[in-house]
């Protein structure tokens, strides 16, 4: 019967040297982590930066709209624009868009078109001018697009309508609310695209807003929210994955583990504040399965050293972990190469969030397979001279000297 062959990118018996490069490979990822870390304060201070990462609208709260220009405009402009219009610190952010080529996103904090301190402004304005024991109830929420007022008594509607226009409210419609007797009205406000588009139109001309395909809202606690649980999610992972490798390893093996998976994260986290992407839900979902692919990477290359040990009880332990990357790195490079360019290839051609996650999985398979065999596997080693009998060839004894002379 003929012998199976398999594919392999490097043939047997080859045997690079990688022990001997390992605290220099280990220094640079010290250095790349060190300025991960260093980024992130950096950016608070940093030019068209101003926040620790570049946070979407799922963590920074605020609204996400994109905005179809009839013809190129200045970012700049655009910027000025919104901030006359009563939208300071606006980001705006040039999109490639075949259907619409002059296409920007637009991000900004406001979630509604009445901000809470116009709201209570308007409150005051209608006590001023209806009667301060007129209003019962003002009922606003931050992000809606809705005002519930109660009154104490019977008021026109023109009345209302005259407030919310001197208050510079714009609203589509004033009407009753409930039983007649209740006194209540619902005003319908503006919704928040609209109120840009006639913002952005009173200054660059009427028409040149063209479409506006997408709107994103988000409010500041629900995104506090969201970022606290996306920390929360990859600090869970870690700790499953330590109880996993404490069940499946013994001492030596987790420590080296964890220190990569870290490794890992961080440095992905560095690229995204270094390049100022966006960092999004999407990208905790890309540094979760960077986690988990690392992990299997690991110890892949762990059991096989793991074997070798058992086998191999004639060589130092340095030399059987070469050996075991060695074995495994064909292995290792056809895995990560697969992964690699089907996510280069979602980088290249892929658009929004596809693109930020595609982004970090690039850097993820990259800096997974690296920390495998340089970060790992250092720590592997250090931990077995440290706290463990080294393996390596038996040395002769005084007592087994004297023997041989005797005989």
């Amino acid at each position: 019967m003929a012998k199976q062959t398999f594919f392999e990118l490097i043939k047997p018996n080859h045997n690079f040297e990688f022990i001997g490069r390992m605290r220099l490979l280990l220094g640079i990822s010290l250095v790349l982590v060190i300025i991960s870390i260093g980024m992130l304060p950096l950016n608070h201070f940093l030019p068209s930066r101003g926040h620790t990462l570049n946070y979407s609208i799922d963590f920074r709260g605020g609204t996400e709209l994109q905005i179809a220009f009839d013809k190129p405009q200045d970012p700049a402009l655009v910027r000025a624009t919104m901030s006359d219009g009563g939208y300071p610190g606006t980001d705006v952010v040039s999109m490639k868009d075949a259907i619409h080529p002059n296409t920007f996103l637009l991000r900004f904090g406001a979630v509604s078109p009445l901000s809470k301190q116009k709201a209570d402004l308007l409150h005051k304005a209608l006590q001023t001018k209806l009667g301060e024991d007129a209003v019962r109830k003002f009922e606003f929420s931050d992000g809606g697009d809705k005002i519930y007022i109660r009154f104490n008594k019977a008021v026109e509607t023109e009345a209302i309508v005259g407030v919310l226009n001197d208050a510079g409210v714009k609203n589509n419609a004033v009407q009753r609310f409930g039983r007649p007797e209740d006194n209540t009205y619902e005003v319908i406000l503006v919704g928040l695209d609209v109120e840009v588009k006639r913002t952005l139109e009173a200054k660059l001309g009427a028409g040149s807003v063209v479409a506006i395909p997408s709107v994103e809202s988000v409010g500041a606690k629900a995104g506090a929210e969201l970022r606290d649980d996306g920390i929360k999610s990859m600090l869970f992972a870690i700790l499953c994955i330590m109880v996993y490798i404490a069940v499946r390893f013994d001492f030596r093996y987790g420590p080296g583990t964890v220190a990569a998976l870290l490794h890992d994260a961080i440095l992905v986290m560095g690229a995204f504040a270094v390049t100022y992407r966006e960092f999004s839900l999407t990208t905790i979902a890309a540094i979760l399965t960077v986690i988990g692919y690392s992990m299997n990477d690991t110890i892949v290359v762990f059991d096989r050293i793991r074997e070798n040990a058992t086998r191999l009880r004639d060589k130092k332990f340095d030399r059987i972990v070469n050996i075991s990357i060695n074995e495994t790195l064909s292995r290792t490079i056809l895995t990560s190469a697969t992964v690699f360019f089907v996510t280069l290839a979602m980088n290249v051609w892929g658009t929004g969030v596809i693109r930020d996650f595609a982004f970090a999985m690039n850097v993820g398979v990259i800096v997974g397979t690296y920390s495998s065999i340089f970060v790992a596997a250092p720590i592997l080693i250090w931990l077995n001279e440290r706290f463990f009998k080294t393996t390596g060839k038996p040395t002769k004894t005084r007592s087994s000297s004297a023997n041989k002379a005797i005989a």
